[in-house]
């Protein structure tokens, strides 16, 4: 038992070692660092209220005082930016969490039991991949309505699939190892197997997965509510930003710049450590 606990720590400590050698993980785990900070104390760190109206600043250029100007309503964009933060944090978070959790356990049961389970599971996952994610959720987005909830429902939705065929791909390879079948051999049932042995050997694909599709969940937000599907007013999020800001491109152009810069800097802080993971953790995913 100590020698695997000794062993377990020194495979950690490579694993961290090898990503924070590279500098685009490293880069990549700044960017998000920053994006959660701004995000938990975003009332503290804002100069202004997010929400408050001042119609006698409005489009102000941008300066000391607005350090990234105002809107249409005179509000600090700044302000709006850092709030805007807590929205992409959370899509990045709970959205893959919607997807993860049925799409692991989906992946779990085709891949190791196979057979009509695996028939059935795989014909319902590749209906949902046959349509393109950013329309499927829309038209989801569009049955369920506007709002934080059913945004995160829809992207959700769309992105289990995805999961769905990593998971299942890995665990058709794990569930022929002399390890797994040995496990069986000494009388395991398949739960105690698939906890033991299964999903310990498959949660290095699972991270990486899950890093990779927290930037495309917030690509997928921001394009929603780009749309009026996502985010309402006065709540700010950077996608709902940006849709007001395209009206006013020619005398406002901050408006845009700014919160499309955001959306820009997150998502590839997140590819950046999805990479970094990849290499760090030494896996293939493979979706065949």
């Amino acid at each position: 038992m100590k020698v695997n606990t000794i062993k377990r720590y020194s495979n950690t400590g490579r694993v961290f070692r090898k990503l924070f050698r590279s500098k685009l993980s490293l880069i990549g785990i700044i960017i998000v660092a920053i994006t959660i900070f701004i995000a938990m104390f975003a009332p503290l760190i804002s100069p202004y209220d997010n929400t408050e109206a001042d119609l006698f600043s409005t489009f102000k250029n941008p300066s000391m005082k607005h350090f990234m100007g105002t809107d249409e309503l005179g509000r600090d964009v700044l302000s709006r930016i850092f709030y805007g933060a807590r929205i992409t944090i959370v899509v990045g978070v709970v959205a893959v969490l919607i997807a993860m959790i049925p799409g692991v356990i989906l992946g779990l049961i085709a891949g190791y039991w196979r057979g009509k389970a695996d028939t059935i599971i795989s014909g319902i996952l590749d209906a949902i991949w046959a349509f393109p994610t950013l329309i499927l959720a829309l038209a989801i987005s569009a049955i369920l309505g506007p709002g934080l909830l059913n945004i995160l429902l829809a992207i959700g939705i769309v992105y289990t699939p995805g999961f769905a065929r990593v998971v299942r791909s890995m665990v058709l390879s794990v569930r022929e190892t002399e390890y797994v079948q040995g496990a069986k051999a000494i009388g395991l049932n398949d739960f105690e197997i698939i906890f033991k042995y299964v999903l310990p050997n498959i949660s290095s694909v699972i991270i990486v997965q899950t890093s990779l599709n927290a930037a495309q969940a917030i690509i997928a937000e921001a394009s929603l509510s780009f749309l009026g599907l996502g985010i309402q007013a006065p709540q700010a999020s950077w996608g709902s930003m940006l849709k007001t800001g395209y009206q006013y491109m020619s005398i406002a152009p901050w408006l845009s710049i700014f919160p499309g810069l955001c959306i820009l800097l997150v998502v590839l802080g997140l590819n950046f450590l999805g990479d970094g993971l990849r290499d760090a953790l030494d896996v293939r995913i493979r979706t065949d």
